[in-house]
């Protein structure tokens, strides 16, 4: 058979594979209502981002919906349009669109949005401002099973409403602690364990790191590439578990100098600076290339590693190949959950919900919302995407199989709760106020201090309150405010015009 005829063939196949698939589908998720089921309806679905090419949201989410139900066409909303900016000459300054009053500008009016597709920190904000409906009168009516939702996912999700469900998300991203069994086994070191504290692995991180120079292998790092830096590697992973803040709610006093950051700041840097752990030291440019020598942990130059679930791939297939990469021996490798700290152990799981769904309290057709919602989340539809998507899980633990028939703590990505979402309040002032990104930016200053040996984290940390308040003031008095690298303040000439 000529490729063409095999491509037509394969195509066929997979057709009528997604025609079966979808007729189960509608077996198992469309049973009731068949009146209102003839009755031709437009679905509106309102997301943040989009563009004109919609046909990735509709291949995960909407084609199979829409075949099994020929009475609902969906109709795509995006609340900012991207191609806005790609096509701008530049002779207009750009203004960071406001996404909240974004958003609601799609769920009110004459026509608006039933389903609203957001990340956890704006659908936080839409519950506050009592947008959006509660999905638990509908969920005990219908009899909907959630019980098979991965906690982590679930609590998650009621955690933004107080105890209710406003939301569900059908799949989530998440990290997790990777680390290289041979060095442990070598180091005679017991590997990591689920929900060690993160001074346990920063521990075992000193037991497992050797050798100098060049053959240096460090005991851990914030992720797996040369060329770190240590200031903002910890921001997110580590800092974020004991939401610690750089400076008051309404943006005016600094709080970086207390005794949390301090002991943050000691520890870190001291891992930095005895080679525990890698820093933009550590990177050398003239290192020959290979296709593994920007990645510490594949390259054997790191025991324990943060990553997302993705990874495993990359993993599976250096492995797969090695013997074609020279130097290189397969990793035999697992995985344990994030770190924690001792006074938050079960949260710490760097979760991502990037697509939950709801329904706008002024969805015209709240009951389509429902079942699309219900459809999209539901066991079936989890069956479908659990062998189909690469950078995600499926929210349901039944279907959470390890990729590529291999052998792991795969329940280290879900096992513990997700970081809460950063405060409502503060991101908006992010935006209404650009220059406050610097003065989280000019701490680095007074980090590196530390890296010399110049300071104590005391004392940079105070220097650091310091200049921080005085950029503050400086935005208080403008808005528009914003600074150079060393935190000079200056007013951008578009912002001083009209």
């Amino acid at each position: 058979m000529n490729n063409s005829k095999s491509g037509k063939l394969r195509k066929t196949l997979t057709v009528t594979l997604a025609a079966t698939m979808a007729l189960g589908l509608l077996s198992g998720c469309n049973g009731s209502k068949a009146a209102s089921e003839k009755e031709e309806k437009v679905l509106r679905i309102g997301m943040m981002y989009g563009s004109s090419d919609d046909s990735w949201f509709r291949q995960q989410y909407t084609d199979i919906f829409e075949y099994t139900n020929p009475n609902i066409k969906i109709e795509l909303v995006t609340a900012i349009d991207n191609n806005q900016y790609r096509y701008s000459d530049g002779s207009e300054p750009y203004e960071q669109p406001d996404q909240l009053e974004s958003m609601k500008k799609i769920m009110t009016g004459s026509n608006p949005v039933d389903v609203v597709v957001a990340d956890t920190g704006t659908l936080k904000q839409l519950i506050e401002e009592n947008l959006v409906k509660p999905l638990d009168p509908m969920i005990q009516e219908d009899k909907f099973d959630t019980s098979d939702f991965v906690p982590a996912v679930i609590d998650g999700l009621k955690d933004l409403g107080g105890g209710t469900l406003y939301g569900l998300a059908p799949s989530f991203s998440s990290s997790a602690l990777y680390y290289n069994k041979k060095l442990f086994t070598d180091a005679g070191v017991e590997p990591p364990t689920d929900k060690s504290t993160w001074d346990d692995i920063f521990n075992k991180a000193r037991l497992v790191a050797k050798g100098e120079g060049k053959d240096r292998v460090f005991g851990f790092s914030f992720n797996r590439y040369r060329g770190q830096d240590p200031f903002w590697d910890m921001q997110y992973s580590y800092m974020s578990g004991l939401q610690l803040k750089t400076f008051d709610d309404k943006a005016e006093t600094m709080t970086v100098n207390s005794p949390q950051w301090i002991k943050v700041w000691e520890t870190i840097s001291k891992l930095a600076k005895d080679k525990i752990m890698p820093d933009n030291s550590s990177y050398d440019p003239n290192e020959p290339w290979t296709p593994l020598s920007d990645d510490l942990f594949l390259s054997g130059k790191v025991a324990m590693t943060i990553e997302g679930s993705h990874y495993i791939n990359e993993l599976a297939d250096a492995n797969n190949n090695a013997a074609k990469i020279k130097n290189f021996k397969p990793v035999d490798w697992d995985v344990v959950t994030m770190p924690v700290h001792p006074e938050k152990p079960d949260v710490g799981g760097n979760i991502n919900l990037s697509n939950t769904f709801s329904i706008n309290n002024n969805a015209p057709n709240a009951e389509a919302a429902w079942q699309f919602i219900k459809f999209v989340n539901g066991e079936e539809f989890a069956k479908l995407k659990s062998r189909s998507n690469t950078y995600e899980m499926v929210s349901r633990k039944s279907y959470i199989q390890p990729k590529q028939g291999l052998s792991y703590n795969i329940q280290a990505f879900y096992s513990l709760k997700p970081f809460p979402p950063t405060n409502a309040k503060t991101d908006k002032l992010m935006m209404e106020k650009p220059g406050l990104y610097s003065v989280t930016t000019v701490g680095r200053i007074y980090f590196q201090q530390v890296m010399e040996n110049k300071k104590t984290p005391e004392e940079a940390l105070k220097e650091w309150a310091e200049k921080g308040n005085k950029m503050l003031q400086e935005i208080k008095l403008n808005p528009k405010t914003q600074f150079q690298e060393d935190g000079t303040p200056f007013v951008p000439e578009e912002a001083t015009k009209g």
